[in-house]
């Protein structure tokens, strides 16, 4: 298992520059965990690309449904406290601190692309390329 943020989620969903690279990730271990926070950010960024005419209604649902039938088993609460003393040593946003206080209670590998997530989070957190070794 690892955890990843919605941005991975996003990008094994919706075609971007990074979907390869999240495809991969999944042939490595696609036993994602996250937070339950990701549900309100992945429909943001759905909403987003349904605003902008790239995907209609019906392949948004059909998206979320995919998505949410992937997570539903692995999907956590995390501790309010220990998220803010993350905010609060690393600077990161509670967003942020979510995925990797989950990452840190799991004792598992945080992937994302959030460059002060990777900064402040070296121990828990690595890159798309760094996790599948082609830094």
């Amino acid at each position: 298992m690892i955890v990843v943020d919605t941005n991975i989620v996003s990008y094994f969903y919706l075609n971007s520059e990074n979907s390869e690279l999240a495809e991969q990730i999944f042939k490595v271990d696609s036993v994602w965990g996250v937070p339950l926070l990701w549900r309100s950010e992945f429909r943001n960024v759905l909403s987003f690309y349904l605003q902008k005419k790239i995907i209609d209604l019906s392949d948004a649902e059909h998206i979320i449904n995919l998505a949410e039938d992937l997570l539903q088993e692995n999907e956590y609460e995390v501790n309010s406290f220990k998220v803010l003393k993350l905010t609060q040593m690393s600077g990161c946003s509670a967003y942020g601190c979510e995925f990797v206080c989950l990452a840190k209670d799991l004792g598992v590998t945080l992937v994302t692309e959030d460059k002060k997530i990777l900064r402040q989070f070296s121990e828990t957190a690595q890159s798309m390329r760094s996790f599948l070794g082609v830094v």
